[in-house]
């Protein structure tokens, strides 16, 4: 099968046409706070096994949750930027299902009345246009243990570290349309959570997970029969999931089969999902509400309170950015991806007295700084270039201190030493030759060494220009003054 260009609507081609692929995600995102949804247990990653569980965690009779204002504050600044209707009162339901890992057998969450509602996530597309995704609603839960089965030959083992933390479970409408939107749609959510402070978006480290819910169907044809592909950890995976098993849906279809409502695995190392178990339906959770937590009520005094303190949300960000500071929809959206760069690049900008080209800087952040991090694998937090010394280094060559061509050298050096910009200049002679007598004479030097060029030139070969200027430029060192060069030998060069 081979896919159409990526510039239409995506679409995979078949046997029999063209399909179109419905795609919604279950995000499951680890809470920000020191202890757990219902205990005072810590909730530190990488402690060791079962040294941070509680006896509310570990079920003993008796003990009776009580809930943590924090995590029900996280899921409401979540909701409110996420434009979603927050919920007065909400209600904890018991799930009741298996779980090896989460002792009392049933999960404390939220079914029929989740303290968040529909809400919407704005993506900016790479064709300049923008999808709005709906969220369905967001509820919490708590998190279930680990089971590590790769520790003993024939036994599994229970870590209860992680049962009990609370988790938002972000659930979007069927809006998503590509492997692609997927991402971006995971990419933008990750960074409004980051933004605001209630989960860190560490896949790896498992704080945030995707249940990706993947059918295929005949372009304007109603939805087709869902498979479920559980706890995916990483963007790139989530897109391959969705590649394979969306063929995989087609094949059967095309071959005269149906496909059966069920939940799957992504296999990493095979880059295929295999059947995991059939599809349960809400019924078969057996909810009810837990007998021992009471409707949740929130004052709206205290939404009013915690939207008023919402920072700066990255859509608002970037309006700014290309208003504030002229940039482009690419640099805009590159520069507030993470707050921390925002404020960074900002740092930049207004540094100096606020003089500094807004475009310079953000080239500078964008194409200089984010590549020798990304080539050093370095995070922002661990440059060895701040704000403040990029911004020296852009103020020299604004006034003319060193050219644009030395200042990557210049860079290069601070990023390897820590040093100064203006120290280093001086350390190595760096300073940019702007004296017109001393240029004048390296372009007169240029001139009578290359006359045959210059005869060239003059008989109309005017893209001879750029040797004598590299010329010129060569014979500096790379330190004459390009405008004063460029002059001079226009002058010169029409005598």
């Amino acid at each position: 099968m081979a896919e159409q260009d990526r510039a239409a609507p995506y679409r995979i081609e078949g046997e029999t046409g063209a399909w179109e692929v419905v795609i919604g995600l279950e995000v499951h995102a680890q809470v920000i706070s020191k202890s757990k949804l219902f205990s005072g247990a810590a909730t530190t990653f990488g402690a060791e096994p079962n040294t941070q569980v509680s006896l509310v965690d570990a079920a003993m009779p008796g003990m009776l949750p009580v809930i943590n204002r924090e995590c029900v504050d996280q899921a409401v600044r979540t909701g409110l930027a996420l434009e979603a209707k927050v919920n007065e009162v909400s209600v904890f339901d018991r799930k009741n299902y298996f779980y090896a890992d989460l002792p009392q057998g049933y999960q404390i969450s939220q079914y029929q009345q989740p303290i968040v509602g529909e809400g919407v996530v704005h993506l900016d597309l790479p064709d300049g246009s923008v999808k709005e995704v709906g969220i369905e609603r967001l509820h919490l839960e708590q998190d279930a243990g680990k089971s590590l089965h790769d520790q003993h030959p024939t036994k599994s083992y229970i870590d209860l570290n992680r049962s009990g933390v609370a988790l938002m479970e972000i659930v979007s409408k069927p809006d998503l349309r590509s492997p692609e939107e997927t991402a971006a749609y995971i990419k933008k959510l990750r960074s409004i959570l980051r933004y605001i402070g209630t989960c860190d978006g560490n896949m790896q480290e498992g704080s945030m997970r995707c249940d990706v819910n993947v059918s295929v169907r005949k372009p304007g044809d109603g939805y087709g029969t869902r498979c479920e592909i559980k706890n995916v950890n990483s963007i790139r995976f989530v897109q391959q999931a969705i590649e394979y098993e969306a063929r995989r849906q087609i094949e059967i279809l095309e071959a005269g089969g149906s496909i059966d409502q069920e939940t799957r695995l992504f296999d990493a190392n095979r880059g295929e999902t295999r059947s995991m178990r059939s599809k349960e339906e809400a019924h078969d959770y057996r909810y009810f509400p837990d007998p021992d937590l009471l409707p949740l009520k929130l004052d709206p005094a205290r939404i009013a309170e915690l939207k008023a303190a919402l920072p700066e949300l990255p859509d608002v960000k970037k309006a700014r950015f290309m208003r504030d500071y002229g940039l482009s929809l690419y640099d805009a959206s590159s520069l507030i991806e993470e707050r921390a760069t925002a404020d960074w690049y900002e740092a930049v900008v207004t540094g100096g007295g606020g003089k500094r080209d807004p475009k310079i800087a953000a080239n500078w952040t964008i194409s200089e700084l984010f590549g020798a991090l990304n080539k050093a694998g370095l995070d922002l937090a661990d440059s060895p270039v701040s704000a403040e010394a990029l911004g020296g280094l852009i103020d020299l060559i604004g006034d003319g201190t060193i050219s644009g061509r030395i200042a990557k050298d210049v860079f290069a050096e601070m990023f390897a030493t820590g040093k100064d910009a203006a120290a280093i200049v001086e350390e190595k002679g760096l300073r940019q030759v702007s004296d017109t007598g001393e240029i004048e004479a390296i372009v007169d030097a240029v001139l009578a060494e290359n006359q045959d060029k210059v005869a060239e030139y003059r008989s109309g070969k005017d893209k001879l220009f750029g040797f004598f200027v590299g010329q010129t430029m060569k014979r500096s060192g790379g330190k004459a003054n390009p405008g004063m060069v460029n002059d001079l030998l226009k002058a010169k060069l029409a005598g």
